[in-house]
């Protein structure tokens, strides 16, 4: 008899050993699929630096893949770096690539090592913005107004797509040429468009919408009758060639996934408007139990 208890316990403890296994293997996926058992859970999302949208929906990922069972790092970069990073498989994915213009000269160079996963936005545009009650309209004016703007058009990072936009296309198109476009980083162009803007002065920088610039500042767009910034553009997710083979449930979401610009507005508000820290974990959670259903959507 202690024989047959001695084995009876033993099996209860195997039991309950497999049974918190199990548990610990679900993670937060008791209310959804996860990662598969053989999928690679562990992702290196890259982030283009100062981008607001591509920020945002990458903590946003960053948040749902973690909640089903990945281990998700964030890894800031600057444009060619981050292409770089997808073509050689040390970054698995970035959410932040504008087509058909702004990153194409990066696909042309890198488009064969990278795999595209999909369009999640088809409302973005390249734009150049003036302080709301600058004397100009157009692009077209700027030339003859240098002047009043210092003769300056503020950009951002050497490398992005934008700027080689505008030397490559605006400038040339508008005859901007005798400007001088200073260009340093994102938050060096956001640092002196607040100063004019707060100081009543004009000022003329490089941006492009979705950003949380048109909610923080008094400024408007300058027409662009010849087109040389663009049409509207979508924004994609590109992943390394190995990512969809080494996590395809991950991969499948991301081909999935869209987000209008209501949507997007309205987080990117929450982490860079509403919130003035850099944590965003705390912010976005509360972002998605607002927006519970949609996000549920995202991996249905």
């Amino acid at each position: 008899m202690r024989r047959r208890s001695a084995l009876a316990i033993t099996a209860l403890v195997v039991a309950g050993m497999v049974g918190l296994a199990g548990c610990a293997s679900d993670g937060g996926n008791a209310g959804g699929e996860g990662a598969d058992a053989e999928e690679q859970t562990d992702i290196t999302l890259a982030v283009f630096n100062g981008w607001d949208e591509g920020v945002a929906t990458s903590w946003l990922w960053k948040t749902i893949l973690e909640d089903k069972g990945y281990t998700v790092q964030l890894e800031y970069a600057d444009v060619a770096p981050v292409f770089e990073g997808l073509s050689s498989g040390d970054y698995d994915f970035t959410t932040d690539i504008w087509l058909p213009n702004t990153h194409k000269s990066y696909l042309d160079k890198y488009g064969d090592d990278i795999v595209e996963l999909g369009a999640w936005n088809d409302e973005s545009k390249l734009t150049l913005a003036v302080n709301e009650d600058a004397p100009i309209d157009s692009i077209a004016e700027l030339a003859d107004n240098a002047d009043l703007f210092g003769n300056t058009i503020v950009g951002i990072e050497p490398g992005a797509g934008l700027t080689l936009t505008m030397e490559e296309s605006v400038i040339p198109a508008y005859g901007l040429e005798g400007m001088e476009f200073q260009t340093s980083s994102t938050a060096a162009m956001l640092s002196e468009l607040k100063a004019a803007t707060d100081s009543g002065e004009n000022v003329v920088v490089t941006l492009w919408e979705p950003h949380r610039a048109y909610s923080q500042f008094p400024i408007k767009n300058l027409e662009d009758p010849e087109g040389a910034l663009g049409d509207t553009e979508s924004l994609y997710s590109y992943a390394s060639k190995d990512f969809a083979e080494n996590s395809p449930t991950a991969a499948g979401w991301l081909e999935d996934f869209t987000m209008d610009n209501e949507t997007l507005n309205s987080l990117i508000k929450a982490m860079f408007i509403d919130y003035e820290g850099d944590d965003y974990a705390p912010v976005v959670d509360e972002w998605i139990a607002d927006n519970q259903e949609y996000v549920d959507s995202l991996t249905s």
